[in-house]
């Protein structure tokens, strides 16, 4: 993540907890926020205060800090009409692959997930939560939404092997990527082509372990995307 000085530093330091928290699988300790953030405990207890006052978090009787129902009611407004064209075609990859199928969008230098969703009968299945990030020079999903991209509008830090598996990308289609975000998981992704103001895009699945057909994941999940394309008039 790029690290600039923040106009507010106590709106700053808010919202990473938040981004902590969105991160974690489970509640974290006040304690734990303050290792994270290099902060004394008093400041994150004052800001967690103030987020519960919002509702966008909340404490359990041990104390620890998780997400606010709050703050499921504000991203359902970060692209609501994507998220909305986007969730029933993931909704069929996941149960026609049996993968957790989800929907990531370039936010400056990382890939952020804004929908997920799990196969409905799979006996194992890879969570992807809305929220989760990583940077933008890892994970299939994150080669994906670069090879759709001029090399001019990429983000800093893309390097000679990651500019070669983009390219490569670019003329396969797809993007694959292999213990690079999660160890042990492999992930395959394609782009998500929309218009301005629509942020670049991919649709992705992740499975543990190696993936049968990659060629054939791909085509499933290009169809996908035209399809979602095709209803937000791209």
């Amino acid at each position: 993540m790029a690290t600039t000085t923040p106009a507010s530093q106590t709106l700053s330091r808010g919202i990473r907890v938040l981004e902590l928290l969105a991160e974690e699988r489970d509640a974290l300790a006040i304690d734990e926020l303050a290792r994270r953030l290099g902060v004394h405990r008093s400041i994150v207890y004052r800001l967690v205060r103030t987020l519960e006052d919002h509702g966008l978090v909340g404490r359990d009787p041990r104390g620890l800090v998780a997400l606010g129902p709050r703050v499921a009611a504000l991203a359902a407004g970060v692209s609501h009409d994507l998220q909305s064209e986007a969730l029933p075609e993931l909704t069929a990859v996941a149960n026609d692959l049996g993968m957790t199928c989800f929907l990531a969008v370039l936010d400056r230098d990382e890939c952020i997930t804004i929908a997920s969703v799990e196969p409905r009968h799979a006996v194992a299945s890879v969570a992807q939560r809305p929220g989760a990030r990583h940077p933008i020079t890892v994970g299939a999903p994150s080669k994906a939404i670069l090879s759709a991209l001029s090399p001019a509008a990429w983000p800093e830090g893309i390097d000679a092997a990651l500019r070669a598996d983009v390219e490569a990308a670019a003329v396969r289609g797809h993007a694959t990527s292999h213990d690079e975000v999660i160890p042990t998981v492999t992930s395959v992704a394609v782009p998500l082509a929309l218009r301005a103001p629509q942020r670049p895009a991919a649709i992705a699945v992740v499975s543990v372990g190696a993936v049968a057909d990659e060629a054939a994941v791909a085509a499933r999940l290009a169809r996908s995307a035209t399809t979602i394309r095709n209803a937000l008039g791209g």
